[in-house]
C-alpha cells in the first residue's frame, strides 16, 4: 500500500465471476483513474482471490482503504457463502479481517450488489438494484439506506431452477439471447409484483444485452457508476 499525501484515496474493487475490476475513488466517488483489471481465477479460495487482488491493486500508484464488493453474502465482513464464485470454499471466511493484515490498511468488504446499489441509488424511495453477470446480485435501499441483504439469487423462480441458473451467464450462453431477454420479462414481472420498488436498476456485464421494452421507472446502469459505491462505504 502506498499512502497518498491526502490520505483520502479510496481503491473501490468489484470482484465478478469473470474480471475483477478496480478504479480509485475520493471520498466523494469521484474516479481519479481510469479502470483496470485482472481475470478472475477459476473457482477461487480466499488465498487465490487475495493473491489475484494484490495484483490488482499493484495497478495503482496510491490508495488509503479498500473497499471490495464480494459476490456472495457477506455479513460484517464474514463471507458465508459465494454460489456464483466457487460454492465450496466460502463458508464463514473473515475476509474483511484477512485483507487488512494482507493489505495493511483499513478495509470495508460488502457484497457486490450492496456497493452497487449504495453507487447507483437516487436516495429516493424504495429502490431495488440487480446486476446480471455470472449470476444475479441484488440490493435493496429505502431512501438511500442499504437494508439488509437478501440472496434473490438462490431463490427458486421455477421448480428446482434458482434465478442464478434462469438468468445467469451460462442460460444466457445455452438459451440465446431472445429465449433469455423473455426469461429476463418474467424476472422483472415476479420483482415487481413482489417488491413494488419505486425504481427498479439493472446493471452487471449482460445488462446491454437486453432489448425488451422497459418500464419507465427501470434504468440500465454502468460498472462505472457502481463502483462509485466503494466511497459510501467510509
Amino acid at each position: 500500500m502506498h499512502q497518498s499525501i491526502s490520505g483520502n484515496k479510496i481503491l473501490s474493487i468489484d470482484i465478478g465471476g469473470s474480471y475483477i475490476k478496480a478504479a480509485l475513488l475520493d471520498t466523494t466517488g469521484e474516479l481519479q483513474t481510469v479502470f483496470q483489471s485482472v481475470d478472475t481465477p477459476v473457482l477461487p479460495g480466499p488465498k487465490t482471490l487475495i493473491a489475484a487482488l494484490k495484483d490488482l491493486a499493484d495497478k495503482f500508484p496510491v490508495y488509503d482503504k479498500l473497499s471490495v464488493g464480494f459476490p456472495g453474502y457477506v455479513k460484517d465482513g464474514i463471507v458465508f457463502s459465494a454460489p456464483s464464485l466457487a460454492p465450496t470454499k466460502w463458508h464463514s471466511v473473515e475476509l474483511q479481517n484477512l485483507l487488512c493484515l494482507e493489505f495493511e490498511c483499513p478495509v470495508k468488504v460488502i457484497n457486490d450488489a450492496d456497493m452497487q446499489g449504495l453507487g447507483i441509488a437516487s436516495g429516493k424511495g424504495f429502490e431495488l438494484v440487480i446486476t446480471l453477470g455470472t449470476g444475479l446480485g441484488s440490493a435493496l435501499l429505502l431512501n438511500g439506506v442499504l437494508l439488509p441483504h437478501l440472496e434473490l439469487s438462490q431463490h427458486p423462480i421455477v421448480t428446482n431452477v434458482v434465478y442464478d441458473k434462469y438468468i445467469g451467464k451460462k442460460a444466457l450462453e445455452d438459451e440465446g439471447e431472445e429465449k433469455w431477454n423473455e426469461r429476463i420479462r418474467k424476472m422483472i414481472a415476479v420483482f415487481r409484483s413482489v417488491f413494488n420498488y419505486d425504481r427498479l436498476y439493472i446493471g452487471g456485464g449482460n445488462s446491454g444485452k437486453i432489448n425488451i421494452k422497459l418500464d419507465k421507472n427501470i434504468t440500465i446502469v454502468s460498472n462505472e457508476d457502481g463502483i462509485r459505491g466503494g466511497a459510501k462505504l467510509w
